[in-house]
C-alpha cells in the first residue's frame, strides 16, 4: 500500500514538473507569477539589462547569507530608495558590502581591524565616514556610500568595481567585480518587495 500511495506522489509531482516545463518559457524574463494576495506590480522583476547594464564579469564568487545578511541587503535597497537612486546603484552598493564585511554589520575587529573600519562598507570614523555609531547603522552608512557614488561622475556608465573603487579607495580595487551577480539577485529578489 505504501508503495502505491508513493508512486502516485511521485506521478503527480512528474506531472506538475512537466506542466511547469511547459507553462514555464510562455513567461517574460522580466516578469514572475503573481503570488496570492500581493497585487501583480509588487511581484514585476527589474530588468536584468538594468542590472547588470555591462553584462556579468568573469570570476563570480557567491556568498550564503543567513537572515541577519539578508536583512542588511534588505536595508542597502530601502536606503537606495529613500536616497532616490535607482536598482542599479543598490546593485553597487551591496557588492560593495559583499566585499567589505559580507553583508555583516561588522564592529571593531581588534588586531584584524584595517584601522579603524566598520560597519558593512568598512568606513572609517578617522576618514570622515561619521561616528562609530553612525557607520554602523545600515541606513546611515548606505546613504553615505551613495553620496560618494552620485559625486562619481558617469558611474552609471562604468564598471560596477570601477565605480565602487571611486567611493571607496580600496586596496583591492578589482575585487568587487566578483560579486556584482549575486548583488542583482539580490535586487532583483527584494527591490518590490
Amino acid at each position: 500500500m505504501n508503495k502505491l500511495i508513493q508512486r502516485g506522489v511521485l506521478s503527480i509531482a512528474g506531472l506538475t514538473a512537466a506542466a511547469g516545463m511547459v507553462a514555464g518559457p510562455g513567461l517574460s524574463q522580466n516578469t514572475t507569477p503573481a503570488m496570492a494576495g500581493k497585487p501583480a506590480a509588487a511581484t514585476q522583476q527589474v530588468s536584468v539589462d538594468k542590472l547588470l547594464p555591462n553584462g556579468v564579469p568573469a570570476g563570480q564568487s557567491t556568498a550564503p547569507l543567513n537572515g541577519e545578511q539578508t536583512a542588511n541587503a534588505k536595508a542597502i535597497i530601502e536606503a537606495t530608495k529613500k536616497a532616490g537612486m535607482d536598482e542599479r546603484a543598490a546593485v553597487v552598493a551591496i557588492a560593495t558590502a559583499l566585499q567589505e564585511s559580507k553583508l555583516e554589520n561588522l564592529g571593531h575587529l581588534g588586531d584584524r581591524n584595517d584601522h579603524d573600519s566598520q560597519g558593512l562598507f568598512q568606513q572609517r570614523p578617522s576618514s570622515g565616514w561619521g561616528t562609530v555609531e553612525q557607520i554602523t547603522d545600515p541606513e546611515y552608512s548606505t546613504i553615505a556610500f551613495l553620496k560618494g557614488l552620485k559625486q562619481v561622475d558617469g558611474w552609471k556608465d562604468m564598471p560596477l568595481t570601477q565605480a565602487a573603487q571611486k567611493v571607496q579607495v580600496s586596496a583591492y580595487p578589482d575585487h568587487y567585480a566578483q560579486w556584482e551577480k549575486q548583488a542583482a539577485d539580490l535586487v532583483a529578489e527584494h527591490w518590490n518587495s
